[in-house]
C-alpha cells in the first residue's frame, strides 16, 4: 500500500522548485485566485510558523499581523495556484514549530535575522 501511494505521488503530483525555508523565516507567497472569469495574483506575507507534512501532503502555516488583529493561512506546497515564494528574512529560532509566537506582542515578537 506505501509503494502504491509513493507511485501515485510521485507521478501525478507536479512539483515545483521553491527556496527552502523552515519555521522563523519571514516569506512572501504568490498565488493565484480565480473570481469568475478573471485570474489574479495575490500575496501573503508573514512569519512561518511550522512545516507539516511530507510528500503531496505537505503544508507549512504563515502568520502575519493585519492591523491588531493575527491572519494565519496554511498553504500546501504543491498546490497548483503557487506561483512563486520569495524568502524575505531569515529567522533564527530554536524550535520547527514556533506556535508561542502567538501570543507575543510589540518588541516580544521579533525574530533575530541570521545575515548571510
Amino acid at each position: 500500500m506505501d509503494s502504491l501511494m509513493n507511485f501515485v505521488e510521485n507521478e501525478f503530483v507536479s512539483k515545483k522548485e521553491f527556496p527552502k525555508f523552515s519555521a522563523g523565516d519571514t516569506i512572501t507567497v504568490y498565488y493565484e485566485i480565480k473570481e469568475g472569469e478573471k485570474k489574479r495574483t495575490q500575496f501573503f506575507k508573514g512569519v512561518v510558523i511550522q512545516r507539516k507534512g511530507s510528500g503531496a501532503t505537505e503544508t507549512f502555516t504563515i502568520r502575519k499581523m493585519s492591523g491588531t488583529v493575527g491572519v494565519e493561512r496554511i498553504f500546501p506546497v504543491h498546490m497548483p495556484a503557487l506561483q512563486k515564494i520569495e524568502i524575505n528574512k531569515k529567522g533564527k529560532v530554536r524550535r520547527a514549530r514556533i506556535f508561542y509566537f502567538r501570543e507575543l506582542t510589540g518588541k516580544k515578537a521579533r525574530i533575530k535575522e541570521i545575515r548571510s
